[in-house]
């Protein structure tokens, strides 16, 4: 029996049914978080791109799925081997789970287990889809994604959380995926990015969201499902961790808005929308490490300093030329960076481990930990992202032609557009009008 598994006996743990039921929900909440990624990332393209952003995140939920259940599970969280990768038989193709088996001493079963960690697999790579709007081709896209979670994203989850994973031993602290699933998604965009290349008109034709209603939406909803993303990290709720990362949670999401805009007014003179979505997301993704670890006031800390120091970051792609479209790398790169490292600082000792931060008596133990994990990840993903795409590109073409880009990358590779104009002024409006009456005077002159 692999490691990890533990079965319904006398002197084990035994089934929850609050903390089995908490965790399906939990997972049903990170699922949403893709949908709510698409409409994020959806309304902050050109109209001509909409249907593809989409399509970037939400293909993600097909192929992920499927890889995660054939052998995406064991890799990351079966028996150990050499500290790097896990596997374990009973986990291909899930077939060798019983139902009335718990994962790793806690009161969930292994199914329940598998299904929250596929909706962070899932979610992971859609992040990505953000920083190459407009110019992939959905097929290499497609590609990508399979060899991505297959050579990147699974190791590294059992390096963070895997039972033998070395940062795991190393005591690297990682609550919900800020080296996992944020500094793996940043890194990732910009070894892409940096083999495709720029869009056609970068730095020169106007790229404006065509729909922040949309934006704000898909904010709403990440936030909303958020929720379930780090407090369903402890896998139960019998000691008060979890309630405690969901404060926090909702503290450094507020206090990353609020900075966030606060820069942006004093920058730029003006409180945006995109603004105000973008900061939120900048707090949900500092506090996602740092959660269990830090107290609500270090929570505001937290979602302040990324609030401000991402919106600064988010600059940087024009100052050093490299074209991130939605901003993964100034949001989810710097604000998973940010907020594994301040766990070195804000650490109370007294939530999710003992583990303290400098603030709070622990020197720099806990900081250099974290800054290993944090660039372990960042140049792993980073490096090995860039080979895959240079292999996709090299295989199927990872750009759509230029043309085609300028056109509209909907139409091209989905034969469809996301809006409909094609009626406006028609239907009911019409039948209604009244009937023609005299012509109206005109200031033509009439020739005799």
């Amino acid at each position: 029996m692999p490691p990890g598994i533990t079965t319904l006996a006398a002197d084990t743990p035994t089934l929850s049914a609050a903390n089995t039921g908490f965790m399906l929900i939990c997972s049903a909440l990170v699922m949403l978080m893709t949908p709510a990624l698409a409409f994020f990332y959806g309304g902050m393209v050109r109209v001509k791109s909409t249907l593809n952003m989409l399509m970037m995140s939400f293909i993600s939920l097909g192929i992920v799925t499927i890889l995660w259940v054939l052998y995406g599970f064991s890799l990351a969280f079966g028996t150990d081997a050499g500290s790097v990768i896990g596997w374990s038989q009973d986990y291909v193709g899930l077939s060798g789970i019983g139902v009335t088996e718990l994962w790793d001493g806690y009161t969930i079963p292994v199914y329940v287990f598998a299904v929250f960690q596929l909706m962070f697999a899932v979610l992971t790579p859609a992040l990505i889809s953000g920083a190459l709007a407009d110019r992939v081709k959905f097929t290499s896209w497609a590609l990508f994604i399979t060899l991505w979670v297959t050579v990147v994203y699974f190791p590294v989850a059992h390096w963070v959380w895997g039972a033998g994973g070395w940062l795991y031993k190393l005591g690297v602290i990682d609550f919900a995926g800020g080296t996992a699933v944020h500094i793996n998604a940043g890194a990732a965009a910009l070894g892409v990015i940096l083999v495709i290349g720029k869009r056609v008109g970068f730095k020169k034709d106007p790229m404006r969201p065509h729909s922040l209603p949309l934006v704000m939406l898909g904010a709403g909803l990440l936030w909303f499902g958020w929720f379930g993303f780090n407090a369903g990290s402890w896998l139960g709720n019998d000691d008060g961790v979890g309630a405690v990362m969901f404060v926090n949670t909702q503290v450094a999401t507020a206090a990353a808005m609020l900075a966030w805009l606060a820069y942006e007014k004093i920058r730029h003179g003006a409180f945006t929308t995109l603004g105000a979505a973008s900061g939120a997301v900048a707090g949900l993704v500092a506090i996602t490490p740092a959660g269990g670890a830090v107290s609500p006031l270090g929570a505001i800390a937290v979602g302040a300093i990324a609030g401000v120091l991402c919106a600064m970051a988010v600059g940087l792609k024009y100052k050093f030329g490299y074209d991130d479209s939605l901003d993964v790398v100034g949001v989810h790169l710097v604000g998973g960076i940010i907020g594994s490292l301040l766990i070195g600082f804000f650490a109370t000792g007294g939530v999710q481990s003992d583990a303290k931060g400098l603030f709070y008596g622990g020197g720099l133990d806990q900081l250099g930990k974290q800054a290993v994990g944090v660039f372990a990840v960042l140049a792993y993903s980073l490096v090995v992202s860039a080979i895959l795409a240079f292999l996709v590109d090299k295989i199927l073409g990872m750009r759509v032609d230029e043309d085609d880009e300028i056109s509209g990358i909907d139409q091209v590779e989905h034969a469809e557009t996301a809006y409909d104009f094609s009626g406006a002024g028609g239907g009911a409006a019409s039948r209604t009008a009244p009937a023609p009456g005299p012509a109206a005077p005109t200031n033509k002159k009439v020739d005799a």
